[in-house]
């Protein structure tokens, strides 16, 4: 993603334009967005007119919107990402419907926004009456994201998504015979590019042919899908993974092909790749897969690597030095509040307003924003893990932050078995 403008006030009220150039920008762009912001970016909109003579003709034209986001919706693996609102900026193919008569009932950060869109004071009387419409953000297109208030975790968002030197992308065929998931493997993002199902005969006694062809079948399917979806000049790693010998027998195919057909762009791709035991072909081992040394080693250099040994060290943690590991709001809370935490595990959907009865909770971003700006304060060392990716699954499968302590904190424990029981005494007496 570029990042095109940027302007934060010492508020911290402020906008930025971005121009997204990949799928993995529509989640960051996701993460960005929240109920209440002001969004500016292009529609396209059927705009019907009508002559003197009453003859009516439409056509459709791409024209600017600015909205308030009420909703938000996100499709992971299509990259559609759909942004509901109310228009706040007049616009002459828009009706709108006047409810205040003041410039002076204009909020002020309303005004703010007017100032950053270089509008007149004059507009605010048609702000509040305005009418719900859908912008669907497209790659290869601006957009104006605007924020009475820009946080830590949405100015690192912003950075970390305009850094490409971070940018380091996998590919993963996780199979067994018949069956392979080919996955990218971004720093934020796990995403199925193609399922491969192929039917595989039965070996039977005395005939394997049937069985062998349909091997063969799958093995070029499987070469078919990598050809089509896997570009070696972005991606660093191509990981090929299965119980027993069929990454052997897949990778033996793939490069007896690219010799025949000398294809030179496979052929000087065979480094990157990776050949890596799990348990089946279904997406879910890849967890196995990112736990593997040799993974892990190629990948060194990768945020999602670093991520899944920061978590695998808090499970390490959690099963032999249990006072040192904590998860849950409640028992890292009481671990921040002691100053206790050196690494802290947070996945980004809890930094995601939820809309819960037509309100934003932004009360709990901001718990988690505190949190994150106090370990940092202490010297700790903060992961904030993708929730589309498997380490943020995990993550999220331990209510979605985790702490590991510099020293054990057996008291909190005992401090919530001791709440548990007055609460149950509070019970019985009532």
């Amino acid at each position: 993603m570029k990042l095109i403008r940027k302007r934060i006030d010492k508020d911290g009220s402020g906008f930025v334009t971005l121009y997204p150039e990949e799928l993995e920008d529509m989640w960051h762009v996701y993460n960005l967005i929240v109920k209440g912001d002001h969004l500016k970016a292009t529609t396209i909109r059927r705009i019907q007119s009508e002559s003197s003579t009453g003859s009516s003709s439409s056509q459709r034209l791409r024209i600017t919107l600015t909205i308030v986001v009420e909703n938000i919706d996100f499709d992971p693996q299509a990259g559609l990402l759909r942004i509901n609102g109310r228009v706040t900026v007049e616009n002459p193919y828009v009706k709108y419907y006047c409810t205040c008569t003041l410039a002076t009932e204009t909020p002020t950060f309303i005004v703010s926004v007017f100032t950053i869109l270089k509008l007149s004071r004059s507009t605010a009387s048609i702000l509040q009456m305005n009418g719900h419409h859908t912008i669907d953000l497209e790659l290869n297109r601006n957009f104006t994201l605007i924020k009475e208030e820009w946080d830590v975790i949405a100015l690192e968002r912003v950075d970390e998504s305009c850094d490409v030197a971070r940018k380091a992308d996998v590919s993963a065929v996780v199979c067994q015979e018949g069956l392979a998931n080919l996955c990218l493997l971004t720093q934020h993002m796990t995403i199925v590019r193609q399922r491969i199902e192929t039917p595989v005969p039965r070996k039977r006694k005395g005939s394997v042919t049937n069985y062998e062809k349909g091997l063969v079948r799958f093995y070029d399917h499987v070469l078919q899908a990598i050809l089509r979806h896997i570009n070696f000049d972005i991606v660093k790693v191509v990981i090929l993974a299965s119980p027993g010998f069929v990454k052997d027998q897949i990778y033996q195919y793939i490069f007896d092909q690219a010799i025949k057909t000398d294809n030179k762009p496979l052929l000087e791709a065979r480094p990157k790749f990776l050949l890596v035991h799990c348990s089946s072909g279904h997406k879910h081992a890849l967890q196995e897969i990112m736990q593997d040394p040799a993974t892990l080693a190629r990948l060194a250099d990768t945020k999602a690597a670093r991520e899944v040994e920061a978590l695998n060290r808090f499970y390490h943690m959690l099963n032999h030095d249990a006072d040192r590991a904590f998860y849950g709001f409640k028992h890292v809370m009481k671990a921040n509040e002691r100053g206790a935490i050196g690494t802290l595990l947070v996945t980004d959907q809890l930094f995601r307003c939820v809309v819960r009865r037509g309100s934003a909770d932004i009360a709990t971003r901001r718990k988690y924003i505190e949190l994150v700006e106090n370990v940092r304060a202490i010297g700790g060392t903060v992961f904030v893990f993708s929730s589309l990716h498997v380490s943020g699954e995990q993550l999220n499968q331990l209510t979605g932050v985790a702490a590991i302590l510099t020293f054990p904190v057996p008291d909190i424990e005992e401090e919530d078995e001791a709440e548990n029981e007055a609460n149950e005494g509070v019970g019985k007496s009532s």
